[in-house]
């Protein structure tokens, strides 16, 4: 997750996080690739305050955030919000790749907005210096939360919307922050939609074996001859990289430079392996450009290429290079400019953003996911709990708190919550992470046979699975009726 994800187009800034999606006659309007490419949402800039729990940091300042706004839809002072809980990335990749949201906005009069969260795309606290020790420290969860709520809270007032009903979005890690708004200010936001929201094993409640094993698993149901090519592969890389035939290495997988050392090999596979879990996340029906270029269903794919002949090695590469090469520009492929190790073993993307998530993921979010040659098709990878805190406290002089989010929003002890729906899709390796199964009648989970991450959050699409039609059908259903019963409670406390 994480989550989760700095969101580019560029061959040289191809995302490797994450990180980390109607049958109704309203919504027929479907574009070629799931995106509604009209610009119709206008960037504005909210003046928002730097430090919220601290009145004497930073002398009081602020900075300004980034959101996106439409009224094209909404009924004036009557519809309600739709607040989409900025990730970790730029505000336009997540409002360009949730059509879902303006969808709804038609059918039901909403106002919609898209906020950016603090440290990520043009929201940065102290600009470039918004990195260094300690201006990093004011990044927290509950720091994001609280600039939503304010900033929620303001606008409401600046369009005289004070009686519309607030309704969060989020996808991935975005979906957790919309979890966590409901619990935290249930005065403020009436419902959440959490997409492919994986707040369990990003509170250090999952198995840490999962993810990567739901990413092999991916690949094994097209056909368990993808997954055994790709693990022979691996294994004939280790065979040359423990004959240190560098040279070799280096021819078979186009690299700029040959690899020389156990390190540069640690590379290698870190990045090779990334390529699958994106693959694995954004299995899509239908070609996107969300997180980097990638085909109609990716998965597939990438078997097809897996499986082309006998040579393991250069199939291994051609298969990475759907990824890293999507526009075939590249010559040669850098180890170290393509793929970054951070505190995230499913990466941190690269640039500004990547340093963001790379210290979230050393303090409040717990990614200690390990792939282990087993129960997966990868090399043997830890990191564990050891291993975060030991990188942790060298690149940002933190000590990570493995427990904290379970603390601070709840873990697993939802029950007394309300208003939440949790989508996920089977195909995406978030999900056994994240909530999916009904804990009440109104904490509600879905679950898309056929979705990929956060499949349902995107616009509609003619390859659509009916699985993400009906989960979209149920989510707008419930939504209205949370929108309903909130202005019922607004008017009796009028």
């Amino acid at each position: 997750m994480s989550k989760m994800s700095a969101l580019l187009v560029t061959v040289t800034l191809l995302c490797v996080q994450v990180l980390h999606g109607l049958p109704h006659t309203a919504f027929q309007s479907k574009k070629p690739h799931g995106v509604n490419r009209e610009p119709q949402f206008t960037e504005k800039y909210f003046s928002q305050t730097v430090d919220h729990f601290n009145f004497n940091s930073m002398g009081n300042g602020t900075f300004s955030q980034r959101y996106l706004i439409t009224e094209k839809y909404w009924k004036k002072g009557h519809g309600p919000v739709f607040f989409y809980t900025g990730n970790e990335g730029d505000v336009w990749e997540f409002a360009l790749n949730s059509g879902f949201i303006t969808e709804l906005a038609a059918q039901q009069g909403a106002l919609v907005i898209f906020a950016e969260h603090r440290y990520y795309g043009k929201s940065l606290p102290f600009g470039k210096d918004s990195f260094k020790i300690p201006q990093i420290g004011l990044l927290t969860v509950e720091q994001a939360l609280a600039d939503y709520a304010v900033m929620i809270t303001e606008l409401k007032q600046q369009l005289a919307a004070t009686q519309c009903p607030v309704i969060v979005f989020g996808g991935s890690y975005g979906g957790m922050l919309s979890v966590y708004m409901r619990l935290k200010y249930p005065n403020i936001v009436a419902g959440a939609l959490a997409a492919s929201a994986p707040i369990l094993s990003t509170a250090g409640m999952g198995d840490p074996r999962q993810f990567f094993r739901d990413v092999t698993d991916d690949f094994a149901s097209v056909t368990p001859e993808c997954r055994d090519a790709v693990r022979g592969a691996f294994h004939q890389l280790k065979e040359l990289a423990e004959h240190q035939d560098y040279s070799r290495i280096q021819s078979e997988f186009s690299l700029c430079k040959p690899p020389s050392s156990a390190q540069d090999i640690h590379q290698l596979n870190g990045l090779l392996r990334n390529a699958f879990t994106l693959m694995a996340m954004l299995d899509y029906p239908y070609s996107t450009h969300f997180m980097g270029n990638m085909p109609a269903n990716p998965v597939k794919v990438a078997c097809k290429t897996m499986l082309n002949g006998s040579d393991l090695l250069s199939n291994l590469r051609n298969t990475a290079a759907i990824v890293y090469n999507a526009t075939g520009v590249l010559t040669c492929f850098d180890l170290y400019s393509l793929y970054l190790e951070c505190a995230d073993p499913t990466g941190c993307g690269l640039g500004f953003d990547s340093m963001a998530w790379d210290y979230q993921a050393c303090t409040e979010i717990n990614l200690c996911y390990e792939s282990n040659n087993v129960t997966d098709m990868f090399p043997p990878m830890p990191f564990t709990e050891s291993d975060r805190e030991r990188y942790c406290s060298k690149r940002w002089s933190v000590v990570p708190r493995p427990d904290w989010l379970k603390i601070q929003f709840w873990g697993d002890a939802l029950s007394t919550a309300s208003n939440i729906i949790f989508s996920n899709g089977d195909l995406d390796p978030w999900a056994n992470g994240g909530v999916r199964k009904t804990l009440s009648s109104s904490l509600i989970a879905i679950n898309i046979s056929e979705g990929a991450h956060h499949l349902d959050l995107r616009g509609s699409n003619d390859a659509d699975p009916v699985s993400v039609i009906s989960a979209r059908k149920t989510e707008a259903d419930l939504i209205a009726q949370w929108v309903k019963m909130e202005k019922i409670r607004l008017g009796q406390s009028l």
